[in-house]
Parts: structure tokens; sequence; C-alpha cells
């Protein structure tokens, strides 16, 4: 199975997205970095999805919940890579 190059973009620029989420969440819950974790996942996910609505409501663009899937795994691929310098 070959994976579409639109794809990749989406899930390389969940990466950086889920880091600077999971730092910010971070800052704001430097005791408990497993919530934070689960608090940078919620707008990742929401970002993510949200804006293949936005395609898809207006129009511009091209909704694929395939694309938000890839952004979501990004995300959780950057959030992953911060958190261990957080324990």
């Amino acid at each position: 199975m070959k994976i579409a190059p639109d794809k990749w973009k989406h899930f390389f620029v969940g990466i950086p997205m889920g880091a600077v989420l999971m730092g910010f969440c971070a800052y704001i819950l430097p005791d408990a970095p497993m919530k934070a974790a689960l608090l940078a996942m919620a707008p990742v996910v929401g970002i993510s999805y949200g804006f293949e609505l936005f395609s898809k409501v207006t129009g511009k663009g091209h909704y694929d919940v395939m694309d938000a899937f890839a952004s979501i795994l990004g995300g959780f691929i950057g959030i992953g890579a911060v958190l261990p310098f957080l324990l």
C-alpha cells in the first residue's frame, strides 16, 4: 500500500503542531505531564478535523477524513517526542 504525498504533508505538519501544543500544555500543567499530553490531543484533533470541515463547508480545498487522520497521527508523534523530556 502506497501512501499519497498529500497524506505525508499532513503527517509532517502534525508533528510540530503536536510538539508545540504539548509544550504549551506542559507549561500550563508542569506537574502533570500525562494530563498535559491528553490536554494537547484535544486541540490537535480539533485543528486537524476542523481544517477538513472548513474545506468541506467553504468548498476551498479538498475534504478528506484521511488527511485529518494523518495530521492527528503526526500530532501524536509530536506529543510523544516532547513527553520524555517532561518525565
